[in-house]
């Protein structure tokens, strides 16, 4: 028998690792009420506050340029490559 890993959606993540932050509850006690393992839980509040410090960081704002012209690379490269395969298709089909 196969199993699979639950996927949680980012909005229940968020939702959890802002009651983690939030403290009312233990990592424990939110884990029984959700039915998620604690660990996972502690990932997602640390994952949360690493997140923060990014947004207010401005870094985010740099990362985006940079992944434009990658992409705009990346596409050149495999229309090159797209043309070099047909040729190459072509060449040996003779």
């Amino acid at each position: 028998m196969k199993t699979t890993r639950k996927r949680y959606s980012a909005d229940f993540k968020a939702k959890v690792a802002l009651e983690a932050i939030r403290g009312d509850l233990t990592l424990t006690e939110l884990a029984a009420k959700h039915g998620v393992h604690h660990t996972m839980i502690a990932a997602w509040k640390r994952q949360a506050v690493d997140g923060m410090a990014t947004t207010f960081s401005g870094a985010g704002e740099a990362i985006k340029p940079a992944s434009e012209a990658e992409l705009e690379k990346l596409h050149a490269k495999i229309g090159q490559l797209v043309i070099e395969r047909d040729f190459l298709a072509k060449a040996s089909a003779r």
